[in-house]
C-alpha cells in the first residue's frame, strides 16, 4: 500500500473542507487524515465528558492523551493559559481563534471540571526541555 487513498467527497463537502484545511494552514489530505484519526480515537477511547460535547482528546507527539476542541485540534490548555495567564476576555480568546463564546465557555467549564489533569499537562509542557551533549 502507498498511504495514497482515493476519495470522491461531494462538491460542498470538499469545497468546505478546503476552506478548513486553508484556514488550519494544512493541505485537504492532511485535514482529511487529522480528522480521520481525531474520530478513530475519539471512538476507540470512549472517554469524552458527556458533559462536554464539544472536547475530545488526542495522543500529543509525547504520547499523553490530551483534551481538544473537536474538529479544531485547538488543545483546552490553550485556551485556558489565553483566559488565566494572559487574561485574554472570552471575546478576544474567541475572536483570535475563530471560535463561538459559548464554546470558549464551555471549554472553561471543562477546565474547571477537570482542573488537575489539565494543570498536570499545562506544567508539563512548561518545563525546559533538558539537552544532552
Amino acid at each position: 500500500m502507498n498511504g495514497r487513498y482515493s476519495l470522491n467527497l461531494p462538491i460542498g463537502l470538499k469545497q468546505d473542507a478546503e476552506q478548513m484545511a486553508e484556514q488550519q494552514g494544512v493541505s485537504l489530505n492532511q485535514l482529511i487524515l487529522w480528522s480521520l484519526a481525531e474520530k478513530v480515537t475519539s471512538l476507540k477511547s470512549k472517554i469524552d465528558d458527556p458533559d462536554f460535547p464539544s472536547i475530545t482528546y488526542k495522543l500529543d507527539f509525547d504520547k499523553q492523551v490530551v483534551p481538544i476542541i473537536k474538529g479544531k485540534g485547538i488543545r483546552v490548555q490553550t485556551i485556558v493559559i489565553a483566559f488565566h495567564d494572559w487574561h485574554e476576555s472570552i471575546a478576544e480568546i474567541a475572536d483570535q481563534y475563530d471560535l463561538p463564546i459559548k464554546l470558549v465557555k464551555e471549554v472553561l467549564a471543562y477546565y474547571d471540571a477537570h482542573k488537575k489533569a489539565v494543570d498536570v499537562l499545562i506544567e508539563s509542557n512548561a518545563e525546559p526541555e533538558v539537552v544532552h551533549d
